[in-house]
Parts: C-alpha cells; structure tokens; sequence
C-alpha cells in the first residue's frame, strides 16, 4: 500500500469517527440516519455473500433481519408475560436477557432458517429461485402478523429493552472526559465496530477456500462440481452465513428503535437490500458498503428536495410520492451510467490480456 492510499484511508477513518460529532448540531435526526445506514451496511455484507460470492438471488433476506429482531423483541419485552400469564411467576421482574446471549441465538437461529430456506433450493437458479426466496419471506412476515398471541400481530412488540454493555446503557446519555455523548452518537460508535468487524469476516471469507469454491459456483456451477466442489454443503453454507449476518441486524435494529411490528419487514425492504448490493457492485465488498449507504441515506436527503418540489406543484403531488420517484429516477440513471455498479470489482481480465 503507497503512501497516498495510505493517507487516504487514515483521513476516511478519521472523517467515519468524527461524524456523529458533525452531524450533531443539525439534531439527533441526522445521527439516526447514520445508524441505520450502518445497518443496512450490516445488512448489504451478508447478503453479498448469497448474491455476490454464490451467485444466488435472494429476494426474501429479509425474513432473516426479521427473525432477530423478534427474537430480541420477544426476549427483552414484556410480549411473552402478556402472551403467557403463568410465566410471570419464573420472571417476577420481567423478561430481560441481554444482548451477549441474544446475538449470538440470533445468528444461530437465523442460520437455521437460512439453511432450511437454502435446502429445497439447490436445484434452482436465477429467476425460479428469486421466486421461491421472495414466497420464503413473504410467509414470514404473514406469519408474524397473523400471530395476535405471541407476536402482538400488526400492532408490534414495544417496549423493547435498549443495548447495555459493560454496565453502559445506551439508551441513555452519557458523559466521557467532557464530551457529551447520546444514545445515537452511543449506538452509532457500536454500529461501527461491528460493521468493521463484519467486513473483516466477509474479506477473509473472500480469500478463503470456502470463497473461492463460492465464487467457482457463481461462475459455472456444473464445471464447479466436475472439480470436485461439493456445490449443495456450499450454496448451504452460503444460505447459512448470508442469513447469520441478517439475524444479527435484526437483533441491533430491535434494540435500537425499541419497537418492531411486521411493517418493518415488507417485501419492499428486501429488495431494497438487494438494490443496495447490485448497485454498489455485486461482489465487492468497498461497493456492497458504498451502495448500502447511498441507497439508506438517499430517501432522507431527498425528503428534503421532495418538499419544495410540491410547493411548485401546489400541492397536487405528495412529498411522499415525489420522493420515491426520484429515488427510483437516480437508480436508474446510476444504472445507465455504471451498469456494473458504483464500484465493481477489479476486471483481473483486463490485467491478464495487457501482459500478453
């Protein structure tokens, strides 16, 4: 790595590090928006690996963010004694578990689910299995709205208990060497570390034989299996990890807003996700992050063009509406301009041809 690379990235560290703190003055809104972006950051990685190592479009990714999050929901609200009288007696304070046992069976639970989602599959490819993952998700989310009992149905789980570590809540605002932290700029700085140990998990699966043998499944599955790689264990194993990741999300985004219902999990989300991946360059993780960022905190920087645009029009177009559009208008033109995306993975093709 030269010295100018070098530079850059310590500037870019820098710049991620001080931005609560700048976005700070403009209100806590815009450091909200900053969380979610590193989320669905979160979100992007682990879908890169079904997408973009494996080469499996998965349209219904989100029903893994949605069994982490009510999984934490359930576990730290008081859903379950509502649902459930008799327990009261075993949790006379309520049910409170924290978040080093909830993250880890998320990402069990969603793993499972991520392999029996993968399991009928092996035999589909391209649109025949974005169909069967978008019907996978979709029963999900049927399922958790028509589950008056446990789930509360369409009215959500609330309150949900906030992230507590080390005995810091972060619910809470807190105060280190005279600089005023709160709850956002407390999550934003946990978001953060997890993001960036999570693109480390990702890379090192990329350079990985698993990555390896994902990427030869993305390419030509049947040349792949004529090399002696086990193309079911690792479209399995690819289910299992993207789903991981998604499990994980789903835990930090219950947390984080202290309510969850099945609205949160629409169809719209999930290929959301998949935008986020494919326009920041499918397979390459800089891009996946680039792209997750761009498309969470668009629609928030739109909502503010979106509004003078219908006092221009007196009215007669919502600025709901408006802005929708034009998220889908810059999709587009992005698309048109860089059809490999944002930022795609280096072409080694084009590397090898120059040398002969």
């Amino acid at each position: 790595m030269n010295l100018n690379k070098k530079s850059t990235w310590i500037i870019g560290a820098l710049l991620v590090l001080i931005l609560p703190f700048c976005l700070q003055p403009f209100g806590s809104a815009w450091v909200r928006i900053a969380d979610m972006a590193l989320l669905y950051v979160l979100l992007a990685v682990g879908l890169n690996i079904v997408v973009g190592y494996a080469g499996l479009l998965d349209l219904g990714y989100v029903a893994f963010f949605a069994v982490g999050a009510y999984l934490y929901g359930l576990m730290s609200s008081p859903q379950l004694l509502d649902a459930f009288p008799e327990l009261a007696a075993s949790f006379p304070d309520g049910i409170h578990y924290s978040i080093w046992l909830a993250i880890p069976c998320a990402a069990i639970l969603a793993g499972i689910f991520g392999i029996l989602l993968g399991a009928p599959t092996l035999k589909l490819r391209g649109d025949y299995l974005a169909i069967v993952t978008l019907g996978f998700g979709e029963i999900i989310r049927v399922f958790l709205n028509n589950q008056d009992k446990i789930t509360n149905g369409p009215r959500g789980v609330s309150p949900i208990d906030g992230i507590s570590l080390f005995g810091l809540d972060f619910s809470k605002k807190h105060e280190f060497a005279g600089i005023e932290l709160f709850s956002v700029t407390q999550y934003y700085y946990l978001f953060l570390a997890l993001v960036v140990l999570t693109v480390i998990v990702s890379h090192r699966l990329e350079l990985s034989r698993i990555g390896r043998a994902w990427m030869a499944i993305r390419e030509d599955e049947i040349a792949a299996k004529a090399m002696g790689i086990n193309t079911r264990n690792m479209k399995l194993l690819a289910f299992g990890m993207g789903a991981t990741f998604g499990g994980v999300s789903g835990t930090l985004f219950a947390a984080f807003q202290g309510f969850i219902s099945p609205e949160s999990f629409s169809l719209t989300e999930s290929i959301m996700i998949v935008a986020m991946v494919v326009l920041g360059g499918v397979g390459h993780l800089p891009g996946v992050v680039l792209g997750a960022i761009l498309l969470s905190a668009l629609p928030e920087v739109l909502r503010y063009v979106a509004g003078p645009l219908q006092s221009m029009t007196d009215g007669r177009l919502d600025a709901s509406i408006l802005r929708q559009l034009l998220i889908a208008l810059a999709m587009i033109i992005i698309m048109l301009v860089r059809p490999k995306g944002l930022w795609p993975s280096p072409e080694h093709g084009k590397s090898l041809k120059n040398e002969k």
